[in-house]
């Protein structure tokens, strides 16, 4: 009987060793693929989808753009896309999601959005159980999701002028959210510029709530992760008109993602 317990404690032991270092090796192993993977060059069919459905991708001059495909290339690596339908994950759907979070932390020093590792992709607004409410875009911190309408993220960048874009819009909200979980990506928006930003809120939020004529829609007027979120929208897709209606808006965005779409589009005008 006592020969009996210890064989079967040894091999409770063994089993137990091997199954640890089995882990470390499948770590090892899944850590050495995803690099191999992520320091490949974008397939050139993925930058065709860029080329053809990307415009901030197109106005790039070539050394922004191999830097840009860089980025896309391990923003699709570090993240798992699932389909809510019948309808597959294509490989537009993985190069363009990931363009628009790109698009938003391109003058960020690598920000991936680390916290949201799993987007989720219903073919047309969803219904939710918790808000009882039908969405075109969701950000779930905790759960580290993110949300989209496909066909709708489609519609937003079909007009770039509309000001209405699901793919900007939820993607600032991940980007608010990013910046204060702690995690390897903690706190890389510039403070003193958040704290304008809080004051520019407080102060445009009850301008838009009075019905007063303005310049971002109804919908900014919600809370304050709303109001950034739809300002992100107008700060790509209507930049003249922000700088000149609401300039210290615009060059508080400009600040905070380090970038300035106005120079952008103006060294791409000539063209």
């Amino acid at each position: 009987m006592g020969y009996l317990l210890l064989f079967t404690v040894l091999g409770l032991l063994i089993f137990g060793v091997w199954s640890i270092f089995n882990d470390i090796y499948v770590y090892i192993y899944d850590q050495i693929r995803y690099s191999l993977k992520v320091r490949q060059p974008l397939k050139s069919s993925r930058k065709l989808i860029l080329n053809k459905y990307s415009a901030y991708y197109k106005v790039l001059p070539l050394a922004k753009k191999k830097e840009f495909e860089r980025r896309v290339q391990r923003f699709i690596y570090s993240k798992r896309f699932i389909s809510r339908s019948s309808l597959p994950v294509s490989e537009e759907m993985k190069v363009l999601i990931s363009a628009s979070a790109i698009q938003l932390t391109f003058g960020l020093p690598e920000i991936y959005l680390s916290n949201f590792d799993k987007i989720l992709i219903y073919p047309d607004s969803y219904y939710s159980h918790i808000t009882k409410k039908y969405h075109l875009g969701e950000v779930n911190p905790r759960a580290g999701i993110i949300l989209l309408s496909w066909n709708h993220f489609v519609e937003g960048y079909g007009d770039l002028t509309d000001s209405f874009n699901v793919g900007i819009h939820e993607m600032a909200h991940a980007i608010h959210f990013e910046n204060r979980i702690r995690n390897e990506e903690f706190d890389f928006l510039n403070k003193d510029a958040l704290q304008t930003l809080s004051i520019i809120t407080d102060r445009e939020m009850p301008k838009i709530n009075s019905g007063q004529p303005h310049l971002l829609r109804a919908y900014a007027g919600t809370n304050e992760y709303e109001f950034f979120a739809v300002a992100l929208e107008y700060f790509f897709e209507q930049p003249t008109q922000m700088s000149e209606q609401l300039p210290d808006l615009y060059q508080t965005i400009a600040i905070l993602l380090r970038q300035d779409p106005l120079k952008l589009y103006n060294f791409s005008s000539p063209k």
